[in-house]
């Protein structure tokens, strides 16, 4: 049977329990993706409490952090998504992507309007990656791709 969390807090709690046991084991985010058999973007927003896994990725990923089977079935809950709660993030690399809206969002807007017509992106039917490129003039540049499914708004 499918449940929901009303309360983030359960999620939370599981969350920094698996991030102390990542970092104990020292292992990797893709290395828990690999067990899960899931993107590692998907895998870890789950482990950071804002998607469910499915029972037998929940499983293995609870093993493999050494988390109890409370744990597993708490992985596989439907969460209260949203990971920044009130105001503006203050931690740096979040409050760049917030800067990064607040200069580029109704650029952004303006765009998929133009090319879609009236609707969203979906954060649901989407993916996530992340790379890591050299960039030309020295140092290295982060390639971050958003790829969502359009919805458009239905009149009724």
């Amino acid at each position: 049977m499918v449940h929901a969390q009303f309360d983030p807090t359960g999620r939370q709690v599981l969350a920094a329990a698996a991030v102390a046991a990542k970092t104990r084991k020292n292992l990797s985010w893709q290395q828990i993706a690999d067990v899960s058999g899931l993107s590692v973007a998907f895998t870890t927003a789950a482990v950071l409490g804002q998607h469910a896994l499915p029972e037998a990725s929940a499983k293995a990923v609870a093993e493999l952090l050494d988390l109890d089977q409370d744990a597993a079935m708490l992985l596989q809950t439907i969460p209260t998504r949203g990971s920044i709660s009130g105001g503006m993030p203050t931690d740096p690399t979040i409050y760049r992507f917030y800067e990064m809206l607040q200069v580029y969002g109704t650029t952004l807007k303006a765009l998929v309007h133009e090319q879609f017509g009236d609707g969203i992106i979906s954060a649901i039917n989407f993916k996530l990656d992340v790379q890591k490129v050299a960039d030309p003039e020295g140092g290295e540049r982060a390639v971050i791709t958003l790829n969502g499914k359009y919805l458009p708004t239905k009149p009724f």
